[in-house]
């Protein structure tokens, strides 16, 4: 090419979407584009080592400490957001929609409110020639930018509805309901749409007050008109009962190659003949629950296999049984490859990862699309869900060894992650991003 795009990315500041950017991002730049981050300030200093010029935002605005506060603990933010939070992900889905899940979107249109006038002079300033959102709200100063944007979807997607009608035939997204059960979907619909439509009402006016097209019916984000990629594998996917437009591209799996090394503690390499190795991750805001993890520490301690955990932001917090071993964060993409089963709370780079690596799942779903993807992998025959804070000890250790016993399932997920691996969607997604810029030159 005559010389390089810059491609602006913006993910959410949560490690799923901006990971996935990551990795597609690091494509990018091993081809000799110029790729700039507009991710929340939180990423400060971390994206610039990969290679990648960070421009970031500010969500909301900083507090002024007070002279003789004492300086702030790192992981207090995720005790005190599980401590007032954790109560929100005993309750069923249903009853989540009032006092989880519009508190939550709320907050995330605070944010795109209050950072629209930074984006808007970061794209000025780096005249991107493609620009790239993967997050669950819209940013209108992305969209009325006058180039090409990308939208990228890395959740479960019953978030993406289709047109027209489409979308009825899909179980509501966030409800974890099953597919071939439609009796609770029109109770949640409902739910959904009183406890949401002033929300939406409002935001869909201030996107329009933007520069926007109107907001799909009560979806937060819009589609793109140019290009629209989603994270999720065929095997699993709903695209039989909801058909998908031209704009549309699924992209099997989405795994970043930038993760560190990582080798296996000598324990668990020569660890007993018959005892498998299991991988445990909760994300974030579950291995923060610190009950929880004391919880599984304790009901996986006396089974004969090996663990190794993911221990999160509150890992001084608990200790690990001897047969685990663990830290804070761990280099996810390195670990799976080496596991015979992942226990997981149900976030879709997780859940898409093991399928790309072909491990089937244990799934113990918290919050938003973590229900969806659990329903899915149990449905699809690919793993088992269990209520995260209700399952009995037995339960899950049977889950375990039920799935360790299948080897006709262990043998057809390994041939469906060679499958998913071989279709690269990593460069997938690199080709139609740097398709689109180069188009708009």
């Amino acid at each position: 090419m005559a010389q390089p795009l810059t491609i602006l990315f913006m993910p959410e500041s949560a490690y799923g979407p901006t990971n996935n950017c990551v990795g597609i991002g690091d494509v990018l730049r091993k081809r000799g584009h110029r790729v700039v981050f507009a991710a929340e300030a939180s990423w400060r200093g971390r994206l610039e080592p990969l290679g990648f010029v960070e421009d970031l935002v500010d969500l909301a605005p900083s507090p002024e400490p007070a002279p003789d506060a004492p300086p702030q603990d790192a992981g207090q933010f995720w005790k005190d957001f599980i401590r007032d939070t954790a109560p929100e992900f005993r309750k069923p889905t249903i009853e989540q929609l009032a006092t989880f899940m519009q508190p939550t979107w709320q907050a995330l249109i605070d944010g795109a409110k209050y950072c629209e006038p930074r984006l808007r002079e970061i794209i000025a300033r780096n005249r991107p020639d493609v620009i790239v959102e993967d997050n669950v709200v819209s940013f209108p100063a992305l969209q009325t930018a006058g180039k090409p944007f990308v939208r990228i979807v890395s959740c479960n997607p019953l978030e993406i509805r289709g047109s027209g009608d489409a979308g009825r035939e899909i179980a509501p997204a966030y409800s974890g309901l099953p597919a071939d059960d439609r009796s609770q979907w029109e109770a949640f619909h409902e739910e959904y749409d009183r406890t949401h439509r002033p929300t939406w009402e409002d935001f869909d006016a201030w996107c329009r007050g933007q520069g926007t097209a109107p907001l799909p019916e009560l979806e937060f984000i819009h589609p793109s008109p140019d290009l629209n990629l989603y994270v999720y594998p065929q095997v699993a996917d709903y695209v039989d009962r909801r058909p998908l437009d031209a704009t549309w591209r699924r992209l099997d799996s989405s795994v970043r190659a930038t993760d560190g090394a990582f080798e296996l503690p000598a324990d668990l390499a020569n660890r007993p003949a018959g005892s498998a190795l299991i991988y445990l991750s909760l994300g974030s805001l579950g291995s923060a629950d610190v009950a929880l993890m004391r919880r599984l520490v304790a009901v996986l301690c006396d089974t004969p296999h090996r663990y190794i955990v993911s221990k999160g932001p509150q890992h001084a917090e608990y200790e690990l049984a001897p047969n685990m071993w663990g830290a804070d964060f761990l280099p996810q993409t390195k670990i799976v490859p080496l596991v015979d089963l992942v226990i997981t709370h149900g976030g879709n780079n997780t859940t898409t990862e093991a399928f790309h690596f072909g491990k089937p799942m244990v799934v113990l779903p918290l919050f938003w699309d973590q229900y969806d993807n659990a329903q899915r992998v149990d449905e699809t025959g690919f793993g088992v869900r269990l209520p995260t804070y209700a399952f009995e000890d037995d339960e899950l250790r049977g889950a375990i060894d039920g799935l360790l016993a299948d080897a006709d399932l262990r043998g057809r997920m390994a041939r469906i992650g060679a499958e998913i691996r071989a279709r690269d969607g990593v460069a997938k997604a690199a080709d139609a991003i740097e398709a689109a810029g180069l188009a708009s030159r």
